[in-house]
């Protein structure tokens, strides 16, 4: 993932996987509310490990996959903020 711009939050791209089931549907098979995975659908709540691996569990896929692109989305907006100067420690 190293050089991406602006990578994609994972909630956009649930809904690839999910193909005909609903937003409703698949919350209830994931144990969450509508509204909690309709904030993550549209990129307001993060993906945790616990929905990670239920989303991988849900979809097939690996815990790793939602994970990774949340780490990767949030490590992205996190590097446009500006910071005070950290200075390394090894001189």
């Amino acid at each position: 993932m190293t050089g991406m711009h602006n990578p994609p939050h994972p909630g956009l791209l649930f809904e690839d996987y999910l193909g005909e089931v609903s937003l409703s549907e698949a919350a209830r098979r994931l144990g969450v509310t509508r509204a909690t995975l309709s904030r993550i659908r549209h990129g307001h709540s993060g993906v945790t490990a616990d929905m990670a691996v239920r989303l991988g569990l849900l979809l097939g896929t690996s815990a790793e996959l939602w994970l990774g692109m949340q780490t990767a989305y949030d490590l992205w907006n996190e590097k446009q903020k500006p910071r005070p100067e950290v200075l390394p420690l090894a001189g």
